[in-house]
């Protein structure tokens, strides 16, 4: 097993340089630069203080040049300072907005899996029955849904309309004034539209992907055989034909991580959260390179190591997949 996860972790290596260069090129082939962002709009601004923006971020280097000094950067564990007038380092604006995402995150990765298991498996006992067709048709409308229009249809809804729900931000105004019990609550009302908005598509697909693998598993010869044996259904169900069913779900799993986080961008953004969405977002329209780099160098270890983890486990439950018998 070690030596499995050995090969895996050499293997991330060279696809981590990879998507580092790749988004390194897409972002300084995007129109506009730090530099006209920053001096075009100011008449006072001439062309040798341009020269020394420039020079004091390296920007006047060939681009082969200013990726090689990012990545030595990025060996010493430096991700650079930010082009903001703030002028602060990347990784301590970073590490205040990583915690609210994956905060996030996981609780919407907690909601699909309690939501989207059950549901797929019932739908497979069931199928063709009325809850079925039923929940067929709400997961095709949820999975159809953009994401933005559902968290702005919500918040006029739910928000605006009822008042029932916070539309921005993680507290409210002088909640640090309030009773802990209070405070809690006042942080869950603001994370129930975010968290139910990113967990939607996800819900959805994988409610779908485990209905497909239940029904194909509960055909299998092994299930047949457990209820000839006399065995209650549940058993055969939830003890005999669930394991299985779940392994194609484990892998699934993996390639979600990474949407997960890249929705952050837009419902963050939506939401007002002070997250790493909104980050990337408010660095990409201020052409902030450091930020920007720093945040997809970030996003891709997360992503790979969720992989990682994917295929780990879908290695414990299935010995033939580190064995390469498949």
């Amino acid at each position: 097993m070690l030596g499995y996860i050995a090969k895996r972790i050499a293997f991330m290596i060279p696809m981590l340089f990879g998507i580092t260069l790749i988004s390194f090129l897409l972002m300084h082939m995007a129109p506009g630069s730090p530099t006209e962002l920053y001096t075009e709009l100011n008449p006072k601004v001439g062309a040798e203080f341009r020269e020394r923006f420039e020079a004091y971020y390296g920007l006047d280097k060939p681009l082969p040049v200013q990726y090689v000094t990012w990545l030595g950067r990025v060996a010493r564990l430096d991700l650079g300072i930010s082009f903001s007038p703030d002028k602060r380092p990347v990784w301590d604006k970073i590490r205040e907005r990583l915690p609210i995402t994956l905060l996030l995150n996981l609780l919407s990765l907690v909601l699909i899996l309690a939501t989207a298991v059950p549901l797929g498996v019932i739908s497979a006992v069931r199928r063709g029955s009325q809850f079925d067709r039923t929940t067929t048709v709400l997961v095709f409308a949820g999975f159809s849904v953009p994401s933005f229009w559902l968290a702005l249809l919500l918040m006029k809804w739910l928000g605006v309309d009822l008042g029932w729900l916070p539309i921005s931000g993680l507290e409210s105004l002088g909640a640090a004034n309030l009773p802990p019990l209070a405070r809690f609550w006042d942080r869950v009302q603001h994370l129930i539209l975010p968290v139910f908005v990113s967990a939607v598509g996800g819900l959805a697909g994988i409610s779908r992907y485990m209905r497909g693998s239940m029904l194909e598993v509960i055909r299998q010869d092994y299930v047949t055989a457990a209820r000839a044996k006399g065995l209650p259904e549940w058993r055969v169900v939830y003890v005999h034909a669930l394991r299985n069913s779940l392994l194609p779900i484990v892998t699934l799993m993996g390639f979600w991580i990474p949407a997960l986080i890249g929705g952050s961008v837009i419902f963050e953004t939506i939401f007002a959260i002070p997250g790493m969405g909104q980050l990337f977002y408010q660095s990409v329209m201020a052409r902030d390179y450091p930020v920007i780099q720093g945040i997809l160098l970030l996003g891709s270890g997360l992503t790979l190591l969720g992989n990682l983890v994917a295929d780990v486990a879908y290695a414990l439950v299935d010995p033939r997949i580190r064995f390469g018998r498949t």
